[in-house]
């Protein structure tokens, strides 16, 4: 991760990738254009790299020129480009390609096309290395495309964030997530976390997700996949867990401006795990850290036993059963330990003393991350 100004920036594409998709590029372009000589025009002040880096891979002789445009404040594309500096030869009857470094609305190529067509030139060519198909609002063919990304704000290698980033040899795109602290809390049955994932929601202002209200809710409001899940559970089905996945992923969207999440009872797999990782990568964004509370095993019995005198659950009143349960937590739990604490994110905390006393330490680790 590195910071430029105010903004958060993560790796994206390797030096290797762009290496790679600039010979490409050369390869094919050499290839239609045969003999001929052609002029490469680059678009300052992005283009400098990629056409530098093309023009050494660029098997035959080749001119080469610049002109320079304004297009970017920021991060945002802007709609008013203006003709800063013109060319200075002529290209009546000469092949021009454009070398782009990114092409995303297009609002660019509708300025070249306007500069080149009083230039009675033979044929003009759209080269780009990266392309944002998803933002292109223009008609204009492009002939060449190195690499598609999706919308997502890069820098590196000639691109920059209001006049930083442009050495980076890599690209990096922007944390659009840029302040949050995600959570998975576990606990055995009986340490309190409930309790604890209520004040620390309040604490931290952070959306407490629970996978069981989920699924109660996506059922009994009748949503799509709640009916997909209850499906499988009819049948005496595990639910599959691309099905827990996009519900997780609905509750995130719902609450895109958080401050972070605590994950309550997922993920319960290295599948799942690695899953859940994915997602929140796919925000921008990452887990933090696992915090499980740990609780000696007869702690734990007695705990249960007396919240079964009043709250009416079987399972609580039970001494078997309820050992049976923690047993079942730990042999699931100690395979996600494993998986959390070779990312360095495992962290186990003392779940005996007052309520006040457990949050507190259970603080002290958020407050460190």
């Amino acid at each position: 991760m590195i910071k430029l100004h105010d903004k958060y920036f993560k790796p994206f594409i390797s030096g290797k990738e762009i290496d790679d998709a600039i010979q490409r590029l050369a390869t094919e372009i050499a290839k239609d254009i045969g003999d001929e000589i052609p002029v490469f025009v680059g678009i300052l002040n992005g283009s400098f790299m990629v056409v530098s880096d093309f023009v050494k891979k660029y098997p035959k002789p080749c001119e080469v020129t610049f002109i320079k445009l304004a297009s970017y404040e920021g991060v945002k594309s802007t709609e008013d480009i203006q003709r800063l500096i013109g060319l200075t030869q002529d290209l009546t009857g000469r092949t021009v390609v454009i070398l782009e470094d990114i092409i995303d609305t297009g609002n660019t190529l509708h300025e070249v096309h306007r500069i080149f067509k009083n230039e009675a030139v033979k044929s003009l060519k759209i080269a780009t290395l990266f392309y944002k198909p998803e933002a292109y609002k223009k008609d204009f063919k492009l002939h060449y495309v190195g690499i598609e990304i999706p919308n997502k704000f890069i820098v590196g290698y000639g691109l920059d964030y209001n006049g930083l980033g442009r050495n980076l040899t890599d690209i990096y795109k922007i944390k659009e997530t840029q302040h949050m602290t995600n959570l998975v809390l576990f606990g055995p049955p009986g340490a309190g976390k409930g309790t604890q994932a209520d004040f620390l929601k309040e604490k931290y202002n952070l959306v407490h997700i629970s996978t069981g209200d989920v699924f109660r809710f996506n059922i009994k409001n009748e949503t799509a996949l709640g009916m997909l899940a209850k499906s499988y559970m009819d049948k005496g089905e595990l639910v599959p867990d691309q099905v827990t996945i996009d519900m997780l992923n609905a509750e995130v969207e719902k609450n895109a401006d958080a401050n972070g999440f605590i994950f309550d009872g997922f993920p319960r797999t290295n599948a799942q795990a690695d899953a859940l990782d994915k997602l929140m990568d796919s925000k921008d964004s990452q887990i933090n850290a696992m915090i499980a509370l740990e609780v000696e095993d007869e702690i734990l019995v007695e705990r249960l036993l007396s919240r079964g005198k009043t709250s009416g659950r079987a399972d609580d009143a039970d001494e078997s059963i309820i050992r049976n349960r923690i047993a079942e937590y730990y042999s699931k739990t100690a395979i996600l330990k494993d998986f959390y604490s070779e990312q360095k994110k495992y962290f186990g905390v003392n779940g005996v003393g007052s309520i006040e006393e457990i949050t507190e330490r259970l603080s002290a680790v958020i407050d460190n991350l």
